[in-house]
């Protein structure tokens, strides 16, 4: 059993007098849901289950009402409306978000909303965030008050949207969003989503609490959305949420620490006066203990600041490497979106290489047809002990300004973290899911060569001309493009103050402080 207080923060070490989240929670049960189409298929499974008196609180980024959560339906609006209809308290929380002519989610959002509220639910839209800032969280909390053994929540980075619903195949989900013509008309899209049982639902479900009791107004930010929500009657008031329930008991040999970010906003969040970003605390205090492989899974993979956090471990012991798995594209493409996007990870990886240039491995993965796959997960395993799965991304963005969640998971029987980490290997490598073709993945050290090998066989195949039999694995090595002088002169500012901001304040930044 690893010692909790050596890889875990401290509640001093948290920074959030303010929260009434507990520091860590012993005796859960975790799991790892790989894929959107597994998620949702055990997320309509629960909810199906729910009766009256039961409840369901979730919050998101974008949640599409039409959005299958498996082949023959339900879809989310229906599985969430037909539970408030059996007397289900249902409860969300979605981003406001930005105009949909941006390329956003506001209407899909609002009619979400509708839908649950004319079943009896109630859904705000949420714009308290930073300028410039989105709700990020994907979080789904399922309580039975007369029986917690059965309370559960799912975190992690599936939104409730459509081109999620993808699975190990990955050619896509049917119901697919608009993306850079690179990932063609259905996107191959690869995510994960944690399962959680035990007293840590409760650190969840507290969570869900102090975003919706919160006494600042919904739509501070846009007076524009506020009279358009006075026009329509929008519902602007969070109505009274069902007594929290104590703890479900324990069930399992995971410890789970529940990390947050909020920002240092122009307002004050009752709950984080000051935000709050115990994910990169988190990781920061993790990454520092890592001697032999920070394996991680990242949509962006941006910022100095966090590569620096890479490097200095690299730097400090010589045995480490670090492999990451990311999109071989961004999603957007176009002469303005596009340069912004790849310049953070460009100076993300160069950073880390120059700490160590032959222990830094970056790839991105393709389907079985050769089209590359969007990389969304936001998963990280180090040394095959600690591993964190959730919605924050290994950015600026995601450590200081957006509100994010994740959960970083210790495992006493020394399984988690190496079995997420081997589940992960084996599907981008075509390995068998039993362990059975394993070699040398088990250890953390051979496992880096093995990657290193199949990426190169693929490749030389593309180089051959695609002569015999196409290797087995879906991991190429990543090769960023490159962009002129030119075009990094006006795409790094917009990078730095747009696409990837500092969410700390001035007296933060000035120190250095996290």
């Amino acid at each position: 059993m690893p010692d909790l207080t050596e890889w875990f923060l401290t509640k001093a070490e948290r920074g959030n007098p303010a929260s009434d989240i507990p520091t860590w929670c012993e005796g859960n049960r975790t799991e790892p849901l790989i894929h959107g189409s597994t998620y949702f298929d055990r997320l309509a499974t629960e909810v199906d289950a729910l009766s009256s008196g039961d409840y369901v609180f979730f919050t998101d980024w974008r949640g599409d009402p039409d959005q299958k959560v498996r082949d023959a339906g339900p879809t989310i609006a229906e599985l969430f409306c037909k539970a408030a209809e059996r007397g289900v308290v249902v409860k969300g929380l979605v981003w406001r978000s930005h105009l949909d002519k941006f390329a956003y989610s506001e209407e899909e959002n609002q009619h979400l909303g509708e839908a649950i509220e004319e079943a009896g639910g109630e859904v705000l839209l949420d714009q308290r965030v930073r300028i410039g800032g989105s709700h990020h969280q994907k979080l789904v909390v399922i309580r039975h008050p007369a029986a917690p053994e059965r309370d559960v929540a799912f975190v992690g980075g599936i939104d409730l949207c459509h081109s999620r619903r993808d699975d190990a195949s990955h050619r896509g989900d049917p119901q697919a969003v608009q993306m850079s013509p690179r990932y063609g008309d259905r996107p191959p899209w690869h995510d994960v989503q944690l399962r959680v049982q035990g007293p840590a639902v409760g650190a969840l479900d507290a969570t869900f609490r102090e975003r919706w009791n919160d006494s600042s107004s919904l739509d501070m930010m846009s007076p524009i959305a506020w009279v358009m929500d006075k026009l329509r009657n929008a519902d602007l008031t969070a109505g009274r949420l069902p007594d929290q329930p104590p703890d479900p008991p324990p069930c399992g040999p995971h410890s789970v620490q529940v990390l947050r970010t909020y920002p240092d906003a122009h307002f004050s969040y009752d709950f984080a006066p000051r935000g709050e970003r115990s994910i990169a605390r988190g990781y920061t205090k993790a990454v520092h203990r890592a001697r032999r492989l920070i394996y991680l899974e990242d949509q962006y993979l941006w910022s100095k600041r966090v590569a620096r956090l890479f490097a200095a471990a690299l730097q400090k012991n010589p045995d480490l490497h670090v492999v990451a798995v990311v999109p071989r594209y961004p999603d957007v493409d176009g002469r303005l979106a596009l340069p912004p996007n790849m310049i953070g990870r460009s100076h993300a990886i160069d950073v880390c290489r120059a700490a160590g240039p032959d222990r830094v491995h970056v790839f991105d993965v393709e389907n079985h047809e050769g089209t590359p796959v969007y990389v969304h997960a936001k998963v990280c395993v180090i040394d095959d002990i600690w591993a964190s799965v959730g919605s924050d991304n290994f950015n600026r963005r995601s450590w200081t300004h957006d509100s994010e969640l994740s959960c970083a998971v210790l495992d006493s029987e020394g399984v988690f973290a190496r079995d997420l980490r081997l589940r992960l290997m084996r599907e981008h490598l075509d390995r068998a899911d039993d362990g059975s073709e394993d070699g040398g993945l088990a250890d953390p050290q051979t496992a880096v060569a093995e990657i290193i090998s199949a990426a190169e066989d693929l490749d030389a195949w593309y180089e051959s001309g695609c002569k015999g039999a196409r290797p087995p694995g879906r991991l190429r090595p990543h090769r960023p493009e490159e962009l002129g002088p030119l075009t990094r002169l006006w795409a790094e500012p917009a990078y730095r103050f747009l696409y990837d901001p500092d969410g700390r304040s001035y007296r933060d930044r000035l120190k250095r402080r996290l």
